[in-house]
């Protein structure tokens, strides 16, 4: 064997890869089967036949921050720059459904996202921008159905029928309990809320996506590739048998699925991981719920590039990794992309920081070529190998959470967050003994720092919106307000679907918080063990 550089030849995942992979590495294999034509099954190659020819990826960069105007003048200025959708960052309080006046709310209010406490603050969040030709991603879990309602009642106020709204809203609970955190009430519960939101956009709002399901924040965690695949499809499956326990039709419901993934380090993996990922969501549909439809077989995925892969140190160069995930997430096949800004690592992202990231989709878009023909990588031994070997590493994971009760019973005994938590481990382990080398952090380390403006909120705005929203207060119905929590009340106790209430109830300026304390008040809240 040729003399090799000592150097750690694995992917991200720690998976050893080989120095040549031929036609020997492909045995019997049926191309027929496994790769197929895009636009149909096993849609290893992708959803459309047509792929970037027909339509380019949507560039949707997530923003929020501050004030519901301060959020609006960014997305103004991202829409004016040639952005074609909307990703909207929810503050915390927002996510774990406290008002920006209670006493947990200090600090955090408008810090990591936009603070939402009531259709006042919705309506100028989206004041200027017509909701029935923008799409909007909305990153919320817990609280996601009061959001989906504040977004319906702002398109009836702009005169937008519910029909034409188009958007996902994430609502993927159970991923908060396996990395994230962002949880309100128990499991059971959860799921009840989430698939009243399935059931909701299906009869209502047909051009909506009612979940993300999302391994962006498993892997952000310190998941393995394969393990971001399985458990974000594991999630997906008990999304789908809740769905479908509710009396919901798998091949009506499922074309409104989609998913949310990390673009990571290893360049080839992530697109293996993304091709894996489109073949094994239909075999799941096909197998284990007798799916006919082949749009609602598709595997619909918006991809973000790895902000844990994101270093102070020599922030510039956050640029050149940031290009490579997004490259790797189109060829892929990704249906919408968020790129990080150099300075993620600092804070949050300043407009001109933000300008670039949207600038480095559109050198990608227009200038690469890559968009001009499916799946480049399509046939290629290595590609080809390396996507058969997350599908069956992803399979085995499978196996496992079904041996253990499913998705649900998995995560309430800790299973896949151990699992997460260990490979975590054993990257931080190799980064430390310099087997994996990080450019400016363990290499190529420089003395001098770079200077770069960091964005901060005004410390004036918690004050701001508290006032706001106590203005609303004043002005609102109180006598209407009462009414709408007592019917949501009665709505949780039974199993009448909550989003009519919640509707209800925003659109007469019920808050957030009341809202979720309501709901607190029958479902109780989840402590984790």
């Amino acid at each position: 064997m040729p003399e090799q550089r000592d150097s750690y030849f694995a992917t991200s995942s720690g998976k050893s890869l080989k120095d040549e992979y031929t036609a020997e590495d492909r045995g019997d294999w049926k191309p027929e089967e496994s790769l197929g034509r895009a636009g149909e099954p096993p849609f290893t190659r992708g959803n459309h036949a047509s792929g970037y020819r027909g339509r380019l990826w949507t560039m949707r960069q997530y923003a929020g921050y501050a004030t519901a105007a301060e959020s609006n003048r960014r997305y103004r200025y991202l829409l004016d720059q040639g952005q074609s959708g909307l990703s909207v960052a929810f503050d915390l309080p927002t996510q774990i459904g406290f008002d920006s006046d209670h006493a947990l709310s200090g600090g955090e209010v408008g810090r990591v996202g936009v603070a939402i406490d009531s259709l006042d603050d919705m309506e100028t969040l989206f004041d200027g921008i017509p909701l029935e030709r923008v799409s909007t991603s909305m990153t919320i879990n817990a609280t996601a159905s009061i959001l989906l309602a504040l977004y319906v009642a702002v398109g009836r106020r702009q005169g937008v029928a519910d029909e034409r709204l188009s958007g996902t809203v994430q609502n993927d609970i159970l991923k908060e309990y396996i990395a994230r955190g962002t949880y309100i009430y128990p499991p059971g519960p959860s799921m009840r809320i989430t698939t009243d939101v399935i059931a909701f956009c299906q009869d209502e709002l047909p051009r909506f996506n009612p979940i993300s399901i999302s391994g962006y924040h498993i892997r952000e965690a310190g998941s393995t590739a394969a393990q971001e695949l399985a458990f974000t499809l594991a999630n997906g499956l008990a999304y789908v048998e809740a769905a479908v326990s509710a009396g919901l039709d798998v091949d009506e419901f499922g074309t409104r699925l989609s998913f949310f993934f990390n673009s990571h380090r290893n360049f080839l993996e992530e697109i293996a991981k993304f091709r894996a990922a489109r073949r094994l969501w239909g075999e799941l549909l096909r197998e284990r719920h007798s799916s006919k439809n082949p749009r609602a077989q598709m595997l619909r995925f918006h991809t973000q590039t790895a902000g844990s892969t994101l270093t102070a140190q020599q922030p510039n160069v956050n640029v050149v990794r940031t290009t490579l995930q997004a490259l790797a997430a189109v060829l892929g096949g990704t249906q919408s992309l968020h790129c990080n800004a150099l300075d993620e690592a600092l804070g949050l992202p300043t407009e001109e920081t933000a300008e670039l990231a949207l600038r480095t989709q559109q050198v990608v878009a227009y200038e690469s070529g890559v968009p001009a023909t499916l799946d480049p990588f399509g046939g290629s031994y290595a590609m080809e190998s390396m996507t058969d070997t997350i599908e069956q590493e992803a399979k085995a994971i499978l196996a496992e959470i079904d041996r253990r009760g499913g998705a649900l019973q998995a995560i309430e005994a800790d299973w896949p967050q151990s699992e997460i938590r260990e490979a975590a481990y054993r990257f931080q382990k190799n980064l430390e003994a310099s087997d994996v080398l990080v450019v400016g952090v363990n290499a190529f380390e420089k003395d001098e720092k770079v200077p770069v403006e960091v964005f901060k909120v005004d410390a004036t705005i918690e004050a701001d919106q508290i006032a706001r929203l106590k203005a609303v207060r004043t002005r609102r119905d109180s006598t209407a307000v009462t009414k709408a929590l007592e019917t949501i009340t009665r709505a949780a106790s039974n199993d009448t679907n909550l989003m009519p209430p919640i509707l209800d109830a925003v659109s007469a300026y019920v808050t957030l918080g009341e809202i979720s304390d309501c709901l607190r008040n029958v479902f109780g809240e989840y402590r984790s063990t």
